[in-house]
């Protein structure tokens, strides 16, 4: 046995180095964006809609419940779910929503915002949606990280640019990462019904196309092409079911320098782009088909948290260059003759 001590850093020291890693916060601006437009929609809409009395106050002052306890620990111990004070907190969460937007003070925003919707979301569990807690977590993260630092108001005062490359702690945006293989695979698992998988007939979608309370409009005509709502059945289903290969594929990609054969295959083929572009097209698909909130939003929000900075950053190169080869080989306008 060779009495050299071995070099190869130890457990601790490993993850000592992952929590102090640190890196531009591009994909986390962007989920950062992505949650103050849902929050501004979300309380928005039920706003304008005049629907605030209906479903979070008690039926003295508009609302269709006697409430004696609400399921919001904060409204209860605030008096109850009286006009001043849900108005406040839908006016808090709007406030909140323009400072995540613009990038100004984010993560008192964010705090603010998810504490605003959570005693809204928690008074009246019959008025929220599945995709509640997935948008409270995402608020949380955002708490926890600095996605202000860049493509924001505040990186334009402190640097004069809006895309700065401001470091700032990673292990924020591994966790949206798990957060969102978290959600995917319990989904998976959770279809195991005769209409999904394994095993089933792969009638899911088809049916769920069908229910009023789920399609934007008539879905009748989805019979003719009933194979293929089966083949996207499957596809949903292993799509979700198989996204821990989302973190495998990150891992690859940190660990390329000593790859086997299975991460040097995931680089070559970039497993990611695969399989968040399948993600993508899916949640673009829910949107325009059926009515589900802003659960697709939260979803596609959180992609860009699976890229580093700098592949964000090649990427939005390629765009504007070939963006701007399209407009230069756009014919000129003709001039006009002289008079």
């Amino acid at each position: 046995m060779s009495d050299v001590p071995s070099t190869k850093p130890g457990l601790w020291s490993r993850w000592k180095a992952l929590l102090a890693h640190k890196e531009p916060a591009h994909g986390l601006a962007f989920l950062r964006i992505g949650l103050g437009f849902i929050l501004l929609v979300e309380l928005l809409s039920v706003s304008l809609s005049g629907l605030v009395p209906t479903l979070w106050m008690h039926v003295d002052h508009g609302g269709y419940r006697a409430y004696t306890l609400t399921g919001a620990w904060l409204i209860d111990a605030l008096g109850g779910p009286a006009p001043g004070l849900i108005w406040t907190l839908v006016a808090l969460g709007m406030l909140s929503s323009v400072a995540l937007l613009l990038g100004v003070g984010t993560r008192i925003a964010a705090f603010v915002g998810l504490q605003s919707f959570l005693a809204l979301a928690w008074t009246n569990g019959h008025a929220g949606g599945s995709y509640d807690p997935l948008i409270t977590n995402l608020l949380w993260l955002m708490v926890l990280a600095d996605g202000g630092s860049t493509g924001s108001l505040t990186a334009k005062m402190r640097t004069g640019r809006w895309w700065p490359d401001v470091e700032v702690s990673a292990w924020p945006r591994y966790l949206v990462v798990g957060q969102m293989v978290a959600v995917y695979t319990a989904t998976g698992m959770q279809k195991v019904s005769a209409s999904w998988v394994p095993g089933g007939d792969l009638s899911a979608l088809y049916y769920i196309l069908q229910q009023p309370s789920w399609h934007r409009f008539d879905m009748s005509w989805a019979a003719s092409v009933y194979p293929l709502t089966q083949l996207l059945t499957l596809l949903s289903w292993l799509f979700e079911v198989g996204s821990a290969v989302l973190i495998f594929a990150l891992w690859a990609r940190a660990s390329r320098q000593s790859a086997g054969p299975l991460r040097r295959f995931s680089n070559r083929v970039d497993l990611r782009m695969w399989w968040l572009g399948f993600g993508l097209l899916m949640h673009i698909g829910i949107m325009l088909l059926m009515d589900v909130g802003t659960f697709s939003i939260a979803c596609i929000s959180t992609y860009a948290c699976f890229f580093h900075a700098d592949e964000l950053k090649a990427a939005a190169r390629v765009v504007s260059s070939r963006l701007g080869r399209t407009v230069a080989s756009l014919p000129a306008k003709p001039s006009l003759p002289a008079e």
